[in-house]
């Protein structure tokens, strides 16, 4: 995080260095590895060029419990609307959804607003059917 003092916002935020290397921390090391990855880099990269009020909307998106988060980024359930309307919530989602249109097929996507299959024999089981094993 050395490169934070030659950054132009750096001089004009008055969030310390200490605290932005803690949000990155939080970011990446949720333990949770999908959001580890995708909360790290986009606030690794974004984050130097915040204002105070785009780092209260980061708290607000870290303060999220993990599955919620989780499915709210990935559309397999809607946000609330203090999240939905926070433009770091929103930037992200919108790279996972980008991301999930590029690179996934679209046999693979699940109906908006529903869960994501939960295994490999799901659909022998149905809906309905009972969950066992390690779900």
């Amino acid at each position: 995080m050395s490169n934070a003092r030659n950054c132009p916002s750096f001089r004009t935020n008055p969030i310390s260095s200490h605290s932005l290397s803690r949000l990155v921390y939080r970011s990446k090391q949720r333990g949770y590895l999908e959001l580890d990855l995708i909360l790290g880099n986009w606030v690794e990269n974004h984050i130097h060029s915040m204002d105070a009020n785009g780092i209260k909307a980061l708290v607000h998106v870290l303060d999220a419990e993990n599955p919620d988060l989780w499915k709210w980024l990935t559309g397999q359930e809607q946000a609330p609307d203090s999240i939905r309307t926070n433009h770091v919530f929103t930037a992200v989602h919108e790279k996972v959804l980008n991301n999930l249109d590029k690179h996934a097929s679209p046999e693979t996507h699940a109906i908006p607003g529903q869960e994501w299959v939960r295994g490999w024999d799901d659909f022998k089981r149905g809906r309905d059917g009972p969950i066992v094993g390690n779900q």
